[in-house]
């Protein structure tokens, strides 16, 4: 399988317990081989007319691109907020090794 099929998503969370909530939930469902949380990051954004700054954790899933309906459902219903990012990052290369481990884990649905 080449790198083509898979993609990673980009999902931001409001907090440490929430993102792992999530990866949990992804990663169970096999609609994610692997979740990394990124805490620390501070996302500036316009919302409802007022521009703020806010802490935040963001989560990079790796995932094949054959999950993503699936995976934009399960986090657009778990996610406490009302608009969740949801970004898909297409991936163009990756070690054959790596993507064979990657395209087991999701496998088993």
């Amino acid at each position: 399988m080449t790198a083509k099929a898979f993609a990673i998503v980009c999902v931001t969370a409001p907090d440490l317990k929430t993102a792992r909530r999530l990866a949990k939930a992804a990663l169970l469902a096999r609609l994610a081989a692997c979740v990394n949380l990124v805490e620390g990051i501070q996302s500036h954004y316009w919302w409802r007319g007022k521009l703020l700054a806010e802490p935040e954790v963001l989560l990079l899933i790796k995932t094949r691109k054959a999950h993503l309906p699936a995976l934009e459902k399960l986090i657009i219903k778990q996610h406490p907020y009302e608009v969740p990012e949801f970004i898909v990052l297409p991936l163009s290369a990756g070690s054959p090794r790596y993507l064979a481990w990657l395209t087991q884990s999701v496998a088993a649905r």
